[in-house]
């Protein structure tokens, strides 16, 4: 999943963003309202977290400019305002939740993952493709009743994208966008190697084909698990 995260202090940025990503969120990262408007206008985010005390332009006028602009991203204003009317002035104007600093890291994770499902109703909480099941919530992947499987968080992250697209195919190119940082200029073939590692733990142990490489497009996670 891809999140904006939209705070001016730098160290809670990078601490939580850190902690996000050990989580499977692939996190980008605005230091001013204005940077946070642009960013969350110009791509598509699976939910975005806003501070309301921003430099240029406040959250506030942030999430009524993107609500204006018919941008119906999920929004979780995270802030140190604690007034009832500041948390009502933020659902009035658009956004979906309210947290306070200081904030428990597990709350704000839980916050997060409602958001997304609550954005997507059609979206089911579980991913599954035949017999191969990942449950964002509980971090668990598996193949039938009985056989766990443990995932590197990016190998849970790109299994993650991969279901969530199953039956299509998707580029290289979309999956660095979306399990990588933005910002990643390293090898592309990067997204091989990934594949190669997933293909060994939810298919060769179990005799399976989930994942197809189609050449000259990309790959294609098999609706039916393999």
């Amino acid at each position: 999943m891809r999140l904006l995260l939209v705070e001016d202090e730098a160290r809670m940025a990078d601490a939580v963003a850190g902690g996000l990503a050990a989580d499977g969120f692939t996190v980008d990262i605005a230091h001013d309202g204005q940077d946070g408007l642009w960013r969350a206008s110009e791509r598509v985010y699976d939910v975005i977290v806003l501070d309301i005390m921003l430099p240029k332009l406040s959250g506030y006028e942030v999430v009524k400019r993107l609500r204006a602009a018919k941008v119906w991203t999920p929004i979780l204003m995270l802030t140190a305002k604690d007034g009832e009317y500041d948390q009502a002035d933020a659902l009035d104007l658009g956004a979906d939740d309210y947290l306070t600093k200081p904030f428990s890291y597990v709350v704000l994770l839980a916050h997060l993952r409602a958001l997304v499902r609550r954005a997507a109703p059609a979206r089911p909480v579980v991913l599954s493709a035949g017999d191969l099941i990942l449950d964002p919530a509980t971090r668990r992947v598996q193949r039938g009743a009985d056989d766990e499987i443990s995932l590197t968080p990016r190998e849970f992250a790109m299994l993650q994208y991969l279901l969530r697209r199953r039956g299509e195919v998707v580029s290289k190119s979309d999956i660095l966008a979306n399990v990588w940082d933005e910002f990643y200029e390293g090898d592309p073939n990067i997204v091989e190697v990934y594949v190669g590692y997933l293909r060994k733990k939810i298919d060769t142990p179990f005799d399976r084909r989930s994942i197809e490489t189609v050449r000259g497009a990309g790959y294609r996670l098999r609706s039916d698990g393999g």
